[in-house]
């Protein structure tokens, strides 16, 4: 008889710090750069044991930096758009990152939570918030409206169906 174990409901405010294996991925970017080594790898390291992120109902924090501090905070109703992206290091080493973008007018991401392992998971909880914060159904209710719609869609197809019809015979009738 084997037993099947169920995984624990995803908590994204379990989330507080990057996969310990960003450093590794943080080591292979450095290497490739060959002269700048030693600078990008500084620079690296201190961005990773900075790096923090926080969860909450109304958005995503995220900080880092030793001299500079950086510090994002979004709110779930300002985000537009969401992006994963994994490169070949990424894929190798079981990373993600999720880039979150909103309406600023910057071209590129404004937040890019990297080092996540569960992207899924993070994923679809960003977009269930983004979702909620802007008052809009869950998938499972869009599914159902777009049923509905489609049937009073279809319904209103089959009326002008018969009226047509109805207007052809009365005009054979009438020649």
């Amino acid at each position: 008889m084997t037993f099947v174990e169920s995984e624990a409901p995803f908590d994204p405010q379990g989330i507080t710090r990057p996969d310990p294996v960003l450093m590794t991925y943080y080591l292979l970017v450095s290497i490739l750069t060959v002269v700048g080594f030693p600078v990008v790898a500084l620079v690296s390291w201190c961005k990773y044991h900075t790096l923090r992120y926080r969860f909450d109902d109304k958005g995503i924090s995220m900080s880092w930096g030793l001299l500079f501090r950086r510090e994002i905070y979004l709110t779930y109703r300002r985000i537009q758009d969401i992006h994963v992206t994994r490169n070949i290091f990424h894929r190798w080493l079981g990373l993600a990152a999720i880039a979150v973008q909103t309406a600023s007018g910057s071209a590129g991401a404004e937040m890019t939570i990297e080092g996540i392992r569960q992207v899924e998971p993070l994923r679809d909880y960003l977009y269930a918030q983004m979702r909620g914060a802007r008052g809009d159904p869950s998938p499972a209710a869009q599914v159902t409206t777009s049923a509905e719609a489609s049937d009073e869609g279809l319904s209103l197809l089959r009326e002008i169906r018969d009226e047509l019809r109805g207007l052809r015979q009365q005009r054979e009738a009438s020649s």
